[in-house]
């Protein structure tokens, strides 16, 4: 498998194939020349030119965050919570993150952006951070008492929060964010993508 992957959403995917052990590489893409680092047109592996993109051994290329990261959790066996609902609960959570978290983040990353729009976005982003807030008042990942690829996306809309735009981060996210960055496989990840 390669990850085509920058420090962008996609080390959320780069964070799960470390946690997995799934032998896996990764090559970086300069998203505004469309290009990897081994000089592919990457519009030719991934036509929105978006990363993340798994390429898969039998030349298929998966892309979109939730489908990647279940994809790894399927393929690994780890990364998902035990019981009848715990495959469920972690697409909850991950169609959670990408729609209403990773979607929030948009006006800091727009050059257009007014203040107004930041403002805005920061008010929407606390309140859809209180529901992991409450979540994790009961156990300690995002779907439960076992580390998922939940994890991985929420640890990086959090690295987004406090690194980036230094959004407020409620005290229970913010050692949620501490916990996992002490995490063998997100520091792996972090130095890896010059993010340490």
């Amino acid at each position: 498998m390669k990850l085509f992957s920058p420090g962008a959403c996609s080390l959320a995917d780069h964070i799960a194939l470390i946690e997995s052990g799934l032998p896996f590489e990764m090559e970086k893409v300069d998203l505004e020349a469309k290009r990897t680092a081994s000089g592919t047109d990457y519009m030719v592996i991934n036509p929105t030119g978006y990363v993340p993109a798994l390429g898969l051994d039998e030349g298929v290329v998966l892309t979109e965050n939730i489908a990647i990261l279940s994809y790894i959790a399927e393929l690994s066996d780890k990364l998902t919570p035990p019981g009848e609902l715990g495959r469920s609960r972690v697409l909850e959570a991950l169609a959670y993150i990408s729609t209403e978290l990773h979607k929030g983040f948009k006006p800091f990353f727009m050059p257009s952006s007014s203040g107004k729009e930041k403002s805005l976005a920061c008010e929407v982003l606390a309140r859809r951070f209180a529901l992991f807030e409450v979540a994790l008042g009961h156990h300690p990942y995002a779907v439960g008492d076992s580390f998922t690829v939940a994890d991985c996306y929420l640890f990086v809309m959090l690295f987004w929060a406090k690194e980036k735009v230094g959004l407020y981060v409620p005290a229970s996210l913010s050692a949620y964010y501490e916990r996992l960055r002490d995490r063998s496989a997100v520091g792996t990840a972090l130095k890896d993508e010059g993010l340490a």
